[in-house]
């Protein structure tokens, strides 16, 4: 079993980023709400208590008891984390006079192993409206800023220290060397959590869940359901049996060339063509959400149908991810965005399928280091993000045969110049949208009443934010001129400016 450190999450829209720094350190981190605290095990070495929107005297998160990790494991608290200790034990945390948020400098450090390596003036990142005026008996200051004279404490006699700024993120310069402190030097972790352990450790985890059951994956050529199909592949062989289902809606010739990367590399896939299906099923529907209901709901039925063709399935097999478990966890106050992480809708219930996940406690781009100590094409690695429901929601109103193939040219111009002029790596998302109005123009001699196409390409770290991609004007330029003389009813391109938030990458 894995060492790995627990991070207790009270709200802070950085917990997240706590447990990827950790798993940059090579340690295992797992992320557990502050209502619902796991008991101590004999892996865990380490707790860290996350910062919160909220104030430790206002009562809206729960008081958790610590006395089951405190004087036991080293436990660092950062921000509302460093607050609450000192609160439940006598402290004082007021409001504070300025809010202290932005960059500071350490202006006292006075701590030979917690700042083992940091200078003085070094840059911390503060975020919080309260701070600790006065720390509680027992405890001792070990950093101050100009304004925050209690920037961090330890507390003597016990491996238990507190910090107001946020070592997680990039803007604290040391903030990385901080945590490997204490990680490494006061914990003693062995920092040996990688792609090659860790696929090992999970290999060995689905060969005895599964045994010699059969297990079926809905494919997407995605790069989740891909990480996962060829794990499971490595670990049961040809148990696993995937299913791709073609729904009219996928990118140019996305269908065949996927499908044939999936050969390549060994997997057992069984390819659907429901293309006429899925779009007779769409037909006259506008509305974005009943877009997504109705595909989603014919995936089903098909998956369902090509798997009953199938003797002695007893498990299916999902891409979930680490952000989608912590996101379907409902807290009250952590995680302000809760969703469901359902990849094939009601399918396990549908059919009385026992669930895999093996991908379940990965960041995504953990995913991708998975996915390349596998061996998998890069085809399917880089490949930017495509959502779910495919070129139904870059279709602005209905869905009809003449909008997705116009459409699918469009897009192939765009993504194939992006790819030619190396700008490709460079892009979170790109695509094609084909937008609800008509234009007039003029080509040679006669006027025209066409179609208009919008580009969309955004640079992002996680999907959460993004920003337009400032693609040079010379590439734009040939694109449109592309897309306007090789993709007919098409006379105008326009390209996408927003940026999320408040716009959103998607139009639907």
């Amino acid at each position: 079993m894995e060492e790995k450190v627990l991070i207790i999450d009270f709200g802070s829209q950085y917990t997240q980023l706590i447990a990827r720094r950790l798993r940059e350190l090579n340690v295992y981190s797992e992320i557990h709400p502050c209502t619902n605290l796991p008991s101590l095990d004999q892996q865990t070495k380490a707790v860290i208590l996350s910062g919160s929107p909220y104030s430790v005297s206002d009562g809206l998160l729960p008081a958790i008891d610590l006395s089951m990790y405190r004087g036991k494991l080293p436990l660092l608290g950062v921000c509302y984390g460093a607050q609450y200790l000192a609160h439940a034990n006598g402290g004082f945390v007021v409001p504070s006079k300025i809010r202290e948020y932005g960059r500071a400098n350490l202006s006292m450090v006075n701590d030979a192993v917690l700042f083992e390596g940091i200078s003085l003036n070094s840059q911390v990142w503060m975020s919080h409206g309260d701070t600790i005026k006065e720390i509680p008996q027992g405890f001792e200051t070990i950093a101050s800023t100009s304004s925050v004279e209690n920037a961090a404490f330890k507390i003597n006699g016990e491996p238990t220290y507190g910090i107001q700024f946020h070592p997680e993120v990039t803007h604290s310069t040391d903030g990385k060397k901080l945590l490997f402190n204490f990680i490494s030097k006061i914990a003693g972790l062995k920092q040996n959590w990688n792609p090659d352990h860790f696929i090992v450790a999970a290999t060995q985890e689905i060969q005895d869940k599964i045994g010699t059951d059969k297990v079926i994956i809905g494919l997407s050529g995605g790069v989740d359901s891909s990480v996962a199909a060829i794990l499971l592949k490595k670990a049961i062989d040809k148990q696993l049996i995937g299913i791709f289902i073609d729904n009219g809606l996928l990118r140019k010739d996305e269908f065949e060339q996927v499908l044939e990367a999936y050969n390549e590399m060994g997997l057992h896939v069984i390819g659907v063509d429901a293309k006429a299906r899925f779009l007779n099923e769409l037909k006259g529907i506008s509305d974005p959400e009943q877009k997504r209901k109705t595909i989603g709901r014919v995936f089903i039925e098909v998956f369902e149908e090509e798997a009953n063709k199938l003797e002695g399935i007893q498990w299916l097999a999902q891409g979930t991810i680490y952000p989608d478990v912590i996101e379907s966890v409902s807290v009250k106050g952590p995680s302000a965005t809760i969703k469901s992480h359902h990849n094939v809708g009601g399918l396990p219930e549908k059919m009385k399928l026992k669930i895999v996940e093996p991908l379940r406690m990965l960041f995504k781009d953990e995913v991708r280091n998975v996915g390349h100590a596998l061996g998998i094409d890069e085809i399917i690695l880089n490949r930017h993000p495509f959502p779910g429901p495919g070129l139904a929601i870059r279709i602005l109103g209905d869905v009809s045969i003449e909008k997705v193939q116009i459409l699918q040219e469009a897009d192939a111009i765009f993504i194939s110049e992006l790819k030619a002029k190396n700008l490709y790596p460079q892009v979170w998302q790109a695509g094609a949208i084909f937008l609800p109005v008509q234009s007039v123009g003029v080509m040679g001699d006669e006027r025209t009443y066409e179609h208009v196409i919008c580009l969309r390409a955004v640079t992002s770290v996680d999907g959460m934010t993004a920003d337009f991609c400032h693609l040079p004007h010379d590439f734009l330029s040939l694109v449109a001129n592309r897309i306007i003389n090789e993709v007919k009813g098409i006379n105008r391109v326009v390209y996408d400016i927003s940026s999320k938030p408040p716009a959103t990458i998607e139009w639907e």
